[in-house]
């Protein structure tokens, strides 16, 4: 079975001969992430590692103007990385998880709700919107 670096590797060399230099890059540094985490001291998932990564990309859009060449820039490159995360989950999906969750607690509170979300939604669907969700459900079940 390949594993996540193996996949990369490929795809570098696919993007090489397509002389894809902005997914070269992305790739690259990616490819970088992985291997560093793979010789640190306490290495985490692959995924976490990119799932992170992503996360800080789309954090950083805001640190610059609207209609800047970087934030293009920035958009491309999360979209090649998309490629090797999960399938994202919809609110509605997450929504009816909640309330399931919500039947199978004696005394439902945001912090038990997301305790057993968390598993579920990891990489999945943004931590944040899933706790405005949960607030949201709770509001209503009451």
């Amino acid at each position: 079975m390949a594993t996540l670096i193996d996949t990369i590797s490929e795809d570098i060399k696919t993007a090489m001969k397509a002389r894809e230099k902005e997914k070269l890059e992305a790739l690259r540094y990616l490819k970088k992430l992985l291997l560093d985490n793979n010789v640190s001291p306490k290495p985490i998932a692959e995924l976490d590692v990119i799932t992170s990564y992503f996360k800080k990309m789309v954090g950083s859009i805001d640190s610059f103007p609207v209609g800047h060449e970087q934030v293009t820039k920035i958009k491309n490159e999360l979209e090649f990385i998309k490629a090797y995360l999960p399938a994202q989950l919809e609110a509605s999906e997450v929504e009816n998880k909640i309330r399931e969750i919500i039947k199978g607690l004696a005394t439902p509170n945001v912090g038990g709700i997301m305790k057993e979300l968390s598993p579920f939604i990891k990489g999945k669907f943004d931590g944040k919107a899933a706790n405005d969700l949960v607030q949201k459900c709770l509001a209503a079940a009451k």
